[in-house]
């Protein structure tokens, strides 16, 4: 019985569970379109996400193990998710095929048929015969400084206002369940997956786990050394400025950027040198006249 859903983790059918998460870990830096600018990169880091989704969960793979891709109507997960289409989400197909009503996603059953004979709790059930679908999915956009610090959002939906829990770290792209926020019918509530998205911020700027900053450095300071005061998305912190600072000069600051959500190690916060220069007119004369003399022109 073919089961590549393995084969889009590159591994065997007798992987333990660690081995499970530690290729899916390798595949996905591999494939995440941040990093890879391929054009087949980002499907591919789908597929990825959506074979770890089933083969990490010991129900689905049950499930999985037992059928293998006769869930898919006999094609591979390639294929399957090739026949989708790009504007589907793949994961809210799977997730509605290993739910406890039939195979096939949106094709129904195998290969396009439902059960006839029997497989336990599946017969006779084709998946345009489930309970309806009450999730809801939208987007959300948080303030850059939730992002990286995590907190409290307020969102709104179905004409209902509640905060949600944004942890630390979050990224843009990606989603978040909230449990018996989507539509509700007969009792029954279904869940709210949002989608999100960060606002822009004008002070920072984020690289994976990185920030940087570019804080104002007064020329007495760039020249002869000094210690600036500058507040962080944390804390206000004073810099030491060494002198002969040059303009555009980076500092580096441990541990105070973004929260890796996987690792839960923070990023490096980087600050950026912008020597501000007096205006002449405002400097004393013999100043601006001594400069004038002394100052080296090239």
């Amino acid at each position: 019985m073919a089961k590549s859903l393995y084969e889009t983790l590159e591994i065997n059918e007798s992987a333990t569970e660690s081995e499970i998460k530690k290729a899916y870990r390798k595949l996905a830096r591999q494939y995440h379109p941040d990093v890879n600018k391929s054009p087949e990169a980002e499907e591919k880091f789908k597929e990825i996400n959506a074979a770890y989704e089933i083969l990490s969960d010991k129900q689905k793979k049950a499930q999985y193990d037992a059928y293998g891709d006769n869930m898919f109507g006999g094609q591979n997960f390639h294929d399957f998710s090739r026949s989708q289409g790009g504007s589907v989400d793949l994961d809210e197909i799977l997730r509605q095929m290993f739910s406890g009503g039939g195979f096939g996603g949106a094709r129904g059953g195998f290969g396009g048929s439902s059960f006839g004979g029997g497989f336990g709790g599946f017969q006779g059930t084709s998946f345009e015969q489930q309970k309806p679908n009450l999730d809801i999915q939208t987007n959300v956009t948080i303030p850059f400084s939730v992002s990286i610090l995590g907190g409290s959002h307020s969102v709104s939906v179905n004409g209902e206002r509640f905060d949600i829990k944004i942890p630390a770290g979050v990224n843009i792209g990606e989603k978040m369940r909230v449990k018996g926020k989507g539509h509700a019918q007969g009792g029954v509530a279904g869940d709210l997956f949002l989608k999100i998205t960060v606002a822009s911020s004008p002070e920072y700027t984020r690289d994976g786990d990185d920030l940087t900053k570019t804080f104002d450095v007064p020329l007495y300071a760039a020249l002869f050394g000094e210690k600036i005061s500058i507040k962080t998305l944390d804390k206000e912190i004073k810099l030491k400025v060494p002198q002969n600072t040059k303009n555009g000069q980076s500092f580096r600051v441990k541990e105070m950027g973004a929260m890796n959500r996987k690792t839960k190690e923070r990023g490096n916060l980087y600050l950026k040198a912008n020597i501000v220069l007096p205006n002449v007119d405002d400097l004393d004369e013999d100043l601006v006249k001594l400069m004038k003399e002394k100052l080296p022109q090239n």
